[in-house]
């Protein structure tokens, strides 16, 4: 039980990565509060998980700033105290070449994936500075070391993302909270067999040619990675074993970024 009595919000919480997160931190006996934008799939999500008052969903949408707020005031009040910030919610708004991507679908990418991270750190910062002491574990992505065609905008809020990890990291080690960020390869969640196909063809390649020659061909095992391999760095960050890990970014795709 490495999160005994430790309290975590998720942001995404409910589904793919960040529902294997939950599970991991509910097994490791953590109390956890999960958000999402829909208020259905929070719902089912909680009466598949069976943590019975060790788990709430608080509906919301992490572009905005009181949504996520809403999400760690619940959990301190509800436990009493913040110890974990996840900072997962995030996805490709439409897979497109820069030259015809649309403004509207950038300023999302980096409203989803970039800003959302900064409202959680934000907040739940508000929460761990007075008790000194706090984890925060943001998702990021091997494309914040790499990108793709047809990904920019997720790539540049996912290159975002380590810049503001290091400035936290900075800012609040003095003060007992740490502030790491993990760097996926590709999971094939429901999100991501969904949305496959499209983002395949703004590569110009197939569903099947990108997962086996873009993402499968990148990697040093030929293997793509799980959830439950994500979750269990983000159990050994909000431990005991990770205070004193700060200002880092932990790959977790198959040898895929070269550094």
């Amino acid at each position: 039980m490495k999160l005994s009595g430790r309290v975590a919000a998720v942001t995404g919480g409910s589904r793919s990565i960040g529902r294997g997160i939950v599970e991991a931190f509910l097994a490791e006996g953590a109390r956890v509060a999960l958000n999402g934008r829909d208020a259905e799939k929070g719902k089912r999500a909680l009466e598949e998980l069976g943590a019975g008052d060790r788990a709430i969903f608080v509906p919301g949408d992490v572009r905005s700033s009181a949504d996520v707020k809403r999400l760690v005031d619940a959990a301190a009040d509800r436990w009493g105290r913040l110890d974990v910030m996840v900072n997962n919610a995030g996805g490709i708004t439409e897979p497109s070449p820069i030259a015809q991507l649309r403004d509207e679908a950038w300023a999302n990418d980096v409203q989803w994936n970039l800003t959302s991270v900064f409202y959680g750190m934000k907040h739940a910062f508000a929460h761990m500075i007075p008790n000194n002491s706090g984890c925060v574990i943001n998702i990021s992505s091997v494309e914040g070391k790499l990108g793709v065609p047809g990904m920019a905008g997720y790539a540049a809020a996912k290159h975002g993302i380590h810049g503001l990890t290091k400035s936290g990291a900075a800012e609040v080690g003095r003060l007992g909270i740490t502030v790491n960020a993990i760097c996926p390869g590709l999971v094939l969640t429901d999100a991501v067999t969904q949305g496959g196909p499209t983002t395949a063809a703004a590569m110009g390649l197939s569903y099947e040619d990108m997962i086996e020659k873009v993402f499968k061909a990148k990697t040093l095992t030929g293997e793509l990675n799980s959830v439950e391999q994500i979750a269990a760095v983000a159990v050994l960050l909000a431990s005991d074993a990770g205070r004193g890990i700060t200002g880092a970014f932990f790959n977790v795709d198959g040898g895929q970024s070269p550094y």
